[in-house]
């Protein structure tokens, strides 16, 4: 994000504001939801809503924005308990960080905010929360976390020099807020498969990907080609064994693997993946899926979004050079099986409200070849932390007395 991008942003959730200020003024500390004895107000969800819609992220949905403010109410009675305390120093540099992916200092951010209606203490919560999170999750869980050589050579496929190849079939099952509990007892349902027509049946039925046709079933892929922290989970099957459900945004993965094999080459290593996403409203429905196919067969590169995106705010197109492991799980699924100039239209945005159609533009292969065993120990470990993170939230959510008005 750039500043004239963040400003652009800002004029139109700042109208928005302006708009519904007679609304918005009333009951602004009415409380909608209780955790213990914690209460979300009204203008805490108001406040977050404006902040992730300015950023155009995900979960900016009333409904997703309460249940990230319940999530967070809990994360914060078990980092206070733990006696977790951060320094000014260390949120300073926090904030100045995440500013900066937008190329601004801490004061020109809050600021921007500020012009949209946005409160400092709603920037500064929303990331304080998230680093006092993670440093009880480190202090609670990182000496149980060991990384053996034998599954670094795996992540990187180093066996004999040889690069390696599979075989999976996936599942993406769509999970919004409101289905998310159903969706994952069926997910953990179907990550019990063992054989590769059950995995297929739960495939036809449910996954929301293009192979859904074919049972779920991909090609060989070379295995370098899925994202980095899906590698390992790969390597660790057996074939007809399935990965524990993913959480990915507004969605959850599972992946079979089917066959494996040693190709003989060395592993093909990327620096860089080049890719566009060009946003359409109406998510999957008849009509926008229509109005993807039309454009798919209208262009051949991702130059060519540019004129299809022509006259529209500059949000709608998002094109972004990346290291493998930086790209959102969701989309690393889908660029792993596309070739320059190829698009896929299973993923959304916006709750399910807004269709992305995603293009691989390019990748471009790294100078040395040998990946590094640190990077690949500190993916692993980020991985299994993440696992036991969902597992403390959802136990310390089961525990916690919470109540929506």
């Amino acid at each position: 994000m750039n500043l004239n991008r963040l400003t652009r942003r800002v004029a139109i959730v700042g109208l928005a504001v302006m708009t519904a200020a007679p609304v918005l003024a009333q009951n602004l500390y009415a409380p909608v939801a209780k955790v213990n004895q914690s209460v979300v107000t009204e203008f805490e969800v108001q406040q977050r809503q404006r902040f992730l819609q300015l950023l155009n992220a995900p979960g900016a949905t009333r409904e997703g924005v309460i249940d990230a403010l319940i999530d967070e109410r809990v994360r914060n009675e078990a980092v206070a308990d733990a006696g977790i305390e951060l320094t000014p120093e260390g949120i300073d540099e926090s904030l100045a960080e995440f500013a900066g992916r937008a190329n601004l200092s801490t004061a020109e951010f809050t600021k921007a905010l500020g012009q949209a209606g946005v409160s400092p203490e709603t920037f500064r919560d929303f990331v304080v929360n998230s680093i006092g999170w993670r440093e009880l999750v480190r202090a609670r869980y990182a000496s149980r976390v060991q990384i053996t050589d034998a599954e670094i050579d795996r992540a990187l496929g180093t066996a004999n020099n040889s690069g390696v190849r599979v075989l999976v079939s996936e599942i993406i099952i769509p999970a919004p807020p409101e289905n998310a509990a159903r969706v994952n007892a069926l997910a953990e349902q179907i990550s019990q498969s063992r054989s590769v027509s059950e995995f297929s049946n739960y495939a036809t039925q449910y996954s929301a990907t293009a192979s859904r046709g074919r049972g779920g079933r991909l090609g060989w892929q070379d295995l370098s080609l899925l994202p980095p922290s899906i590698q390992p989970l790969i390597l660790g099957l057996a074939p007809g064994e399935v990965t524990a459900p993913l959480p990915i945004p507004n969605a959850v993965a599972l992946f079979q693997l089917r066959d494996i094999q040693e190709t003989g080459s060395p592993t093909n290593n990327y620096s860089s993946i080049e890719y566009a996403a060009y946003y359409l409203p109406g998510g999957r429905s008849p009509e926008t899926l229509a109005q993807a196919a039309k454009i798919a067969a209208r262009v051949d590169n991702c130059n060519d979004l540019y004129g299809e995106a022509q006259g529209q705010p500059a949000e709608v197109l998002e094109r972004a050079t990346k290291a493998p492991a930086d790209i959102p799980q969701d989309v690393a699924i889908e660029l792993s099986k596309l070739d320059a100039g190829e698009v896929s239209t299973a993923l959304t945005r916006s709750n399910g409200q807004t269709l992305m159609f995603l293009m691989m533009c390019s990748r471009t292969a790294a100078a040395n070849q040998e990946a590094s065993r640190e990077a690949v120990i500190n993916s692993l470990r980020q991985e299994r932390l993440v696992g036991y993170a969902e597992q403390l939230l959802e136990q310390l959510k089961a525990d916690a007395r919470i109540v929506r008005k």
